[in-house]
């Protein structure tokens, strides 16, 4: 992975662990980034879309 992605992969890591996607329905970060669930907030929405262009664009 870039350098240029990994900071906001580990945000996107971070957000995701203490959403309710995780903590309450007790799914995978992976499981939950590949969601558009209702239990992630919508900074982790708006985290993985610029993490998703950011790798495409490399």
């Amino acid at each position: 992975m870039s350098k240029s992605c990994k900071g906001l992969a580990m945000e996107l890591v971070k957000c995701l662990s203490e959403s309710d996607c995780v903590k309450v329905e007790k799914r995978s970060v992976r499981e939950c980034a590949g969601e558009k669930s209702p239990c992630i907030p919508s900074e982790c929405v708006g985290l993985r879309e610029t993490y998703f262009n950011c790798k495409r664009g490399q």
